[in-house]
């Protein structure tokens, strides 16, 4: 018996041995597979020097002069924010559920590996988690797995320690905690508490509620899963379990959990989207300017990255016009579609002109792509009809699925009424309200800083005003009759008026309020061409006007920005100032790195008394003459002038109104040149750009934030002025000359202008 025990004795001790054996074996190749790790053999491991330099990529912010966050430009949504601005409700919700002795371990909660190893290897519970703190999630926030095999998580794991380790020996709690929550991610390229509170709740961190910071730090266990705008009821039980979470923690007490957990998830989304949101036109062209104003900087040995480096960029706009002005387009377009549509009828261009929408797809994308693969004309136009597909077609109405070729979706979309509409304030050069189309996911064509389009009548007051400097007397009087120009090529400009006209005499204020075109090639005649071309010029128009009668008419082709610069010159005694979009810049510290102020030319380009002049007679414009519509249709009792305009063939509607703190111009039209508007009743400028002004300003009549902009008056002008323009309005020809003159005969003679 005694040698049977020795031999089981030596039995058991050597299967010991061969266990404790195996048992080192496994420490000892862990901890060269740990070492091997901390080496860098499975990939480079950051260093605390690395570390402790780190930095965000940081979205630059788009803010209005009325300080709303209305964009940003990234390629990572996240503002990071201070530790001071995290409210300690948010704080304690993330510790609770995320991390619950963070301020107890040294980077690696052993007692938390512990207890997810023996659940999820002995129980099978997949529900343990990982069991990895907030520091180790930190370090995968810096540093993102690259692979998903089994081995790279092992792998990233044990890196996420070696990191965690690291940064708790660089950083403080409240760094860690700081840097955390400004790396984390909710999803949808969008990191960091700041940018998910603005995002969801529409709030900056500092002002979350508990219910609100619970339910986004509810999101961090599954992003998608846990989206509060696309599973409510899932991320209200998560955010209920946050909740429970900080009372088991002692931070809330039971009655504010039952209180909390009553609210709704009350979401205020908003989604900081290049194609949609508020002034998307104009937040484009403050992108533009600012990545020339970087370039400008980079040359000169700065590294600013407009996507990168959290710049904030303080513009001119005023949010709530800017609101209140796009409100009024879509009301007002929406109309005016469908008048449009209607006065075509079955008869409409993009029906009946199959050659017209043809010539419109060569100009497509899709057309080109097809005539680099050498396909003939026919060819292309059969491919572009018969391939027919669901496609998402955008109208007034709403968005709707349609199957459609790629010529339908040409013949939709050539139909639409495009617009671009300005507010600058002329004190300042301000620009308060700027929209550049009807669309911008669908026109990304910019009508105020891209298109030229003529200009028509508005056109009109810088000729006057040539004139006036001239020596032209306000009460001269000109005929309203009709003339041929024999050395124009018989050129002759008519007027929408009745023969009558032809025995008709106007006063310039009269022509100008009513818009007469034959007086005003007469009037441009007395001031000369060239003293035209230079008085627009001086006025802020750099455009290359043409050096031809028709200019009287507006024929020119000049953008909305620069037809504003000009206008300005009536507010600011002859002097146009220089429209401004971006008011400073500023680092992601708040430090000023630059501050703009726009320019008022030097010298003027017309007298006072001419300045003074003008306006007088831009307000008979709105008072008795083509823009009289805003008193009578839309009741406005405002110290203003204007000017109206339609071009030739009813292609371009125009409005351009005044106020001695505004200066605000309209233009509808196609963005296809070869379709107009069906009559001048329905595509003049009263009726299809007025009516933007119109509706605006009554609008901002009705609040008083706008005071300082509807409450002003013109100065009062001169006793000179008033005694220059006292005269009778029309003088009509003796009987005599009425029974000598054929109204239906044009008189013909030489154009001396």
């Amino acid at each position: 018996m005694k040698i049977k025990r020795t031999k089981t004795s030596k039995r058991k001790l050597s299967i010991l041995k061969v266990i404790g054996l195996g048992i080192l074996g496994l420490c000892a190749f862990f901890l060269l597979f740990i070492l091997s790790i901390n080496l860098g053999l499975w990939g480079k491991i950051p260093s605390k020097k690395e570390l402790s330099n780190f930095q965000y990529q940081m979205a630059s912010e788009v803010f209005t002069a009325d300080s709303v966050l209305i964009g940003k430009y990234y390629l990572y949504d996240r503002q990071p924010v201070a530790f001071e601005e995290f409210p300690d409700h948010l704080k304690q919700a993330l510790i609770s559920i995320e991390d619950e002795r963070f301020y107890d371990h040294s980077g690696i909660d052993f007692k938390s590996l512990i207890r997810v190893g023996f659940k999820t290897i002995l129980m099978s519970d997949d529900s343990a988690g990982g069991g990895s703190t907030l520091t180790q999630q930190l370090a995968k926030n810096l540093y993102p797995r690259k692979e998903r095999n089994k081995t790279n998580i092992v792998v990233d794991k044990v890196k996420e320690m070696i990191i965690a380790k690291r940064l708790e020996k660089i950083f403080s709690k409240d760094e860690i905690l700081t840097n955390y929550l400004n790396t984390v991610s909710f999803g949808d390229n969008t990191f960091g508490i700041e940018s998910a509170a603005l995002k969801f709740y529409n709030t900056r961190t500092k002002d979350i509620s508990t219910a609100q910071a619970s339910t986004l730090v509810g999101m961090l266990k599954a992003t998608y899963g846990y989206n509060p705008r696309l599973f409510p009821e899932r991320s209200l039980s998560r955010r209920n379990l946050v909740l429970r979470a900080m009372y088991g923690n002692n931070y809330i007490t039971e009655e504010q959990v039952y209180r909390f957990t009553q609210e709704e998830l009350n979401l205020d989304y908003r989604e900081f989207d290049y194609n949609a949101g508020i002034a998307p036109y104009f937040r484009e062209e403050v992108r533009k300017e600012m990545l020339r104003w970087i370039a400008d900087q980079n040359n000169n040995s700065s590294d600013y990255n407009l996507y990168t480096s959290g710049l904030k960029i303080y513009t001119s706009l005023n949010f709530k016009m800017q609101k209140l002005a796009e409100e009024v387009m879509i009301e007002h377009m929406t109309k005016l579609q469908n008048d449009f549509e209607k006065s075509y009828g079955k008869n409409a261009p993009w029906i009946k002109d199959k050659k017209l929408m043809q010539k419109i797809a060569k100009r497509t994308s899709s057309y080109k792509k097809l005539q680099k693969a050498n396909l003939s004309h026919e060819q292309i136009i059969d491919s572009l009809t018969k391939d027919k597909r669901k496609r998402n077609f955008i109208d007034w109405q709403g968005d709707k699925e349609v199957t459609a070729s790629t010529m339908d979706s040409i013949q939709h979309y050539t139909k639409f009424l495009n617009t671009g509409s300005l507010t600058i304030d002329p004190n300042n050069g301000d620009i308060l309200v700027w929209i550049g189309g009807i669309n911008f996911k669908q026109y990304k064509y910019d009508h105020i800083s891209q298109s030229k389009r003529q200009v028509g009548s508005t056109f009109k007051p810088i000729v006057y005003t040539a004139a006036l400097e001239q020596g032209v007397a306000p009460c001269t009087y000109f005929s309203a009759e009709e003339v041929e120009y024999d050395n124009l090529k018989g050129w002759s400009p008519g007027n929408s008026g009745d023969k009558d006209e032809a025995y008709l005499n106007y006063s310039m204020e009269e022509g100008l309020s009513n818009s007469v075109n034959t007086i005003a090639v007469k009037v441009l005649e007395k001031a000369g061409i060239n003293n035209v071309l230079k008085m627009a010029k001086e006025m802020g128009i750099d455009e290359k006007l043409p050096n031809e009668a028709s200019i009287a008419l507006g024929t020119g082709e000049i953008k909305i920005l620069d037809l504003a610069q000009a206008y300005t010159s009536y507010a600011n005694k002859g002097k146009h100032i220089k429209p401004i979009l971006i008011k400073r810049i500023t680092d992601n510290k708040d430090s000023v790195l630059v501050e703009f102020k726009s320019n008022l030319s030097s010298e003027a380009a017309f007298s006072k008394e001419t300045g003074q002049i003008m306006i007088e007679m831009m307000k008979s414009t709105v008072n008795s003459g083509t823009a009289s519509r805003l008193r009578s249709t839309y009741g406005l009792k405002n110290d203003m002038a204007g000017k109206t305009g339609t071009t030739q063939n009813n292609k371009d509607a125009w409005f351009v109104a005044l106020t001695p703190s505004l200066v605000h111009l309209t233009w509808v039209g196609l963005d296809q040149h070869e379709i107009g508007f069906s009559n001048t009743s329905i595509g003049q400028g009263a009726n299809a750009a007025l009516p933007m002004f119109g509706l605006w300003m009554k609008q901002l009549n009705q609040n008083k934030d706008f005071d300082r902009y509807t409450k002003r008056s013109f100065p009062k002008p001169s006793a000179s002025v008033i005694d220059a323009l006292n005269c009778d309005p029309i003088k009509r020809d003796g009987f005599f000359k009425r029974l000598f003159k054929n109204p239906n005969k044009k008189k013909t003679k030489k154009f001396n202008g």
